[in-house]
C-alpha cells in the first residue's frame, strides 16, 4: 500500500512540475512576443509580428529576438540603445535601415543634436564619404518631420586651440600611446600623423557639444566593434574604462550591437572586453 501512495504522490508530483514548466515555458515565449510589440510601438509607432510582407517568417525571427530579447538584455535605456543603434548601421552604410531608426530615436526621446553628433562622431573611424552618406540619411528623417536644417552649431574650438583642447581630451584617455607607435615613420610623418589624430579625431570632435565624452567613447567603441577594428576595440576599451563606461556597460553595448553587425564581429569585441 505504501508503495501505491508513493508512487501516486511521484506522478503528481512530477505532472504539477511538468505543467508548471510547461506554463513557464508559455510566459517565457510569451513575455518576449509582448515585449517585442511593445518595443517595436515604442520605436516605430506600428504593429510588429503582423506575417505580412515577403518575408514574414525572416521579420518574425529578427523582431522576436532584436525587440524581445536584446532590447530587454542589460539597463541601458532606449536612447542609448537606438544611438549605437544608429552608428552601427552608419558605420556598414545599410542606410534603408538607418532612416528607420533615425526616425526611430527621435520617437523615444534621442534629440536631432544628439542624433547628429552620433553620427558626426563616425568620421574618424569610418571615413568622411560614409558619414556624409549617413548624414544625408538622418537629414530626409530631419526634413520629414519638419527640422529646420542646419541644426545648431556645436563646435567648440578654433584653428588656434584645436590641438590644444583635443589633447586635453586625448592624453587622459590614451596618454601618447599614437605618438610612440608611430615615432618611427619617415620624413617628418611620425609628427604629422600623431597631430592629425589630435587634431581632427579628438580636437574637432570630441569637444563638440551635444554628447558627452563618456557617450562618445562608447559609441566610438560600437563603430570600431561595427568594422572589426580589434587592434582599436582594445585600446578604446581601456579609453572607454577611463571615461566612466565599466566592462558591463560596454558588453551590454556589444549585445546591443549584435543582432546588426552579426555574432562574429559581437563576439570579438565581447572577448577582447572581457579580457581586461
Amino acid at each position: 500500500m505504501k508503495q501505491k501512495i508513493i508512487l501516486i504522490i511521484g506522478i503528481s508530483l512530477n505532472l504539477a512540475f511538468g505543467v508548471e514548466a510547461e506554463n513557464d515555458k508559455k510566459d517565457t515565449t510569451m513575455d518576449r512576443i509582448e515585449t517585442c510589440k511593445q518595443n517595436y510601438t515604442r520605436l516605430f509607432g506600428g504593429e510588429a509580428l503582423t506575417g505580412k510582407g515577403s518575408d514574414p517568417e525572416l521579420m518574425d525571427i529578427l523582431q522576436k529576438f532584436i525587440f524581445g530579447e536584446v532590447f530587454e538584455t542589460s539597463s541601458l535605456d532606449h536612447k542609448t540603445r537606438e544611438m549605437i543603434t544608429c552608428v552601427t548601421l552608419a558605420s556598414m552604410q545599410t542606410l534603408p535601415q538607418l532612416k528607420s531608426h533615425a526616425a526611430a530615436a527621435l520617437n523615444v526621446g534621442v534629440s536631432p543634436i544628439e542624433l547628429r553628433e552620433a553620427i558626426y562622431q563616425c568620421a574618424p573611424f569610418i571615413g568622411f564619404p560614409k558619414t556624409l552618406n549617413a548624414i544625408s540619411t538622418i537629414n530626409e528623417v530631419f526634413q520629414e518631420k519638419g527640422i529646420p536644417l542646419p541644426l545648431e552649431a556645436q563646435g567648440t574650438v578654433n584653428e588656434d586651440n584645436r590641438y590644444e583642447k583635443g589633447k586635453e581630451i586625448q592624453y587622459p584617455l590614451y596618454g601618447d600611446e599614437i605618438a610612440r607607435t608611430f615615432s618611427n615613420l619617415p620624413d617628418e610623418m611620425n609628427e604629422s600623423l600623431p597631430r592629425f589624430l589630435t587634431e581632427v579625431g579628438f580636437g574637432d570632435f570630441y569637444t563638440r557639444s551635444g554628447l558627452d565624452i563618456k557617450t562618445r567613447e562608447l559609441l566610438s567603441l560600437c563603430v570600431l566593434a561595427a568594422i572589426g577594428a580589434e587592434s582599436q576595440i582594445h585600446s578604446h576599451s581601456k579609453g572607454n574604462i577611463k571615461a566612466g563606461n565599466d566592462k558591463a556597460t560596454q558588453i551590454a553595448a556589444m549585445i546591443q550591437c549584435l543582432p546588426y553587425i552579426g555574432f562574429p564581429n559581437a563576439l570579438n569585441a565581447i572577448r577582447i572586453i572581457d579580457a581586461l
